[in-house]
C-alpha cells in the first residue's frame, strides 16, 4: 500500500429497476447473485471486478451507484 493512502473498502448501491421476468435463466440467476430479487430491491455489495462483471451482463436492469464510506 503506498504511502498516504488509507484502507478504505469501496461499496456499490445495487437497485433493482427492470424484472427478470421473460429474461433468460442467466440474467435471473445472476439477478439472484447480486441478492436482488424484486423491483426496487437494493443490495450494497463490495466494489469487486466479478461484481462489476455481474453488473455488466443485466446493466439493464439495474442502476448502480458509488457509496461513501466515510
Amino acid at each position: 500500500m503506498a504511502k498516504g493512502q488509507k484502507n478504505q473498502a469501496q461499496f456499490i448501491k445495487i437497485t433493482q429497476i427492470g424484472s427478470p421476468i421473460g429474461r433468460q435463466t442467466y440474467q435471473r440467476d445472476t439477478l439472484k447473485g447480486l441478492k436482488l430479487n424484486k423491483l426496487h430491491r437494493v443490495s450494497i455489495l463490495a466494489d469487486t471486478p466479478a461484481i462489476r462483471g455481474m453488473i455488466n451482463k443485466v446493466q439493464h436492469l439495474v442502476k448502480t451507484e458509488q457509496v461513501d464510506t466515510k
